[in-house]
């Protein structure tokens, strides 16, 4: 045994016999082989554009609006629209082409009915939505021909902000959404209130409904008046392995006091703590005990009979507390937005309140601050009524801001037009065009557009 240790400097162990390894002589290409190989594992794999909707419920109905501007991103990209702001779409320079399929006459009932029918739908498409009943021509509101409406006097302290021509056009104010829908007199405390046809609309948890079978009644029943306490309610949320859940909760009563601001430990792991939004942190919420039993038992002490909710979004915050209440004003739903879109509320404040909140120096939103400015936005409507908030023309405002913040400069010699363009318009504006796969029967106004290259079918199959 001794050659053998100095040959390789060890002993063998005792009643193992070493195996000898015979010489193999390497070919160039076997080394060629393995230098693709590697070189292959190497390389960064090839993206993917992909759709994630992680801050909204696959089980959410979105609106045209909302399908309308995921269809212009993915078109057309950050360079000439906003992203969408109820979802994000990454890689979206990877997507090859956008195709949309529109079943005419099929409805969700009849998807599922005959579910093991449409085995394409199942497994080609990975995010299944609801939209609200289509208008008398779907595909011409979502893709184009929409009627455009120009702009109107500015409030004072931002004419600077259009072109000088804009403040010549004037508007009717009996097309607003928000004169529509409430006149233009003040209105009152109650009318002001969602209906329970509007919260099962809007996805209120709303007693006896199968997906609230755990949810708390704060027991608020009593009547209500014009001189209903009003309280301001903003949640924060983070990501668990069983979907959001709460982490803070803030009230506000009327006059800005704030009643209760209280961290919120989750029940489940938590696998996105959503800091950007929510400003929490593992260091902020490892020393917290309180958990959303404690603050629901809070929640209905602190409420008298008649309270009335004031939140922006207020579903989302009410889902989040696991809680039902039936008096509520949501401010997204009040500053009435067309084709169901929505104000943000930063937007609201600073033109509505002169304001500034969630500015991007602070770190995450301030649960407190959010829940006053949307009580502060409740008691303005009420004071000033729809006609005072509709001649603020804040769809004009809301446009321009947009169209900034994706880097388009409106030019001088136009009257600045209102971001929910279509998409056909938008395709337009960089000299694209839409192929448009029709039946005869099916021809629209839309087959006949200039922008628009048509192909008939004339067979079923």
């Amino acid at each position: 045994m001794e050659p053998e240790k100095e040959r390789t400097g060890r002993t063998p162990k005792k009643g193992r016999k070493r195996r000898r390894v015979p010489n193999k002589l390497v070919g160039a290409s076997e080394v060629m082989r393995d230098r693709w190989d590697l070189e292959k594992r190497q390389q960064p794999e090839a993206k993917k554009a992909c759709l994630s909707t992680i801050l909204l419920s696959d089980t959410r109905e979105i609106t045209h609006g909302q399908l309308c501007e995921l269809l212009k991103y993915a078109v057309l990209g950050k360079s000439s629209v906003p992203k969408p702001s109820w979802c994000q779409l990454f890689h979206q320079n990877h997507l090859n082409n956008v195709v949309v399929f529109i079943l005419q006459g099929m409805s969700q009932l009849h998807f599922y009915r005959f579910y093991l029918e449409f085995g394409l739908l199942r497994k080609a498409f990975r995010h299944k939505f609801c939209l609200p009943p289509p208008s008398s021509d779907f595909l011409a509101d979502i893709i184009g021909l929409q009627k455009k409406q120009i702009i109107g006097d500015l409030p004072k302290g931002m004419e600077g902000s259009l072109p000088s021509s804009s403040s010549e056009v004037s508007i009717n104010l009996q097309n607003d959404p928000i004169v529509k829908k409430y006149g233009s007199e003040k209105v009152s405390l109650t009318r002001c209130l969602l209906t329970k046809e509007e919260m099962k609309t809007y996805h209120f948890p709303l007693q006896g409904f199968p997906d609230c079978e755990n949810f708390v009644p704060t027991k608020c029943c009593g009547s209500i008046t014009n001189n209903s306490p009003l309280f301001g309610l903003d949640c924060e949320m983070c990501l668990t392995s069983k979907g959001r859940e709460l982490t803070r909760i803030s009230l506000v009563a009327e006059g800005g006091c704030c009643v209760m601001d209280e961290l919120v430990k989750p029940d489940n792991k938590i696998v996105d703590y959503l800091t950007s939004f929510s400003g929490i942190t593992k260091k902020i919420l490892n020393p917290v005990t309180t958990k959303l039993k404690d603050v629901q038992r809070q929640l209905k002490a602190l409420l008298p009979p008649n309270a009335v909710l004031v939140g922006h979004s207020l579903d989302l915050d009410l889902r989040a507390l696991k809680m039902i209440h039936p008096y509520v004003i949501d401010t997204s739903l009040l500053y009435v937005r067309e084709q169901g879109r929505r104000f943000k509320l930063k937007f609201l404040a600073k033109v509505i309140l002169g304001k500034d909140i969630q500015c991007p120096d602070r770190f995450g939103h301030d649960a407190t601050e959010d829940a006053r400015t949307a009580l502060e936005l409740a008691r303005y409507f009420l004071k000033y009524g729809p006609k005072k908030i509709a001649e603020l023309n804040l769809e004009a405002l809301a446009s321009h801001q947009e169209l900034e913040a994706a880097g388009l400069e409106p030019r001088n010699t136009e009257v600045v037009q209102q971001l929910n363009t279509s998409v056909l318009e938008c395709l337009d504006s960089v000299g694209q065009k839409l192929l448009f796969l029709t039946r005869e029967a099916d021809a629209t106004e839309l087959s006949s557009s200039k922008n628009c290259q048509t192909i008939k079918c004339f067979s079923n199959k």
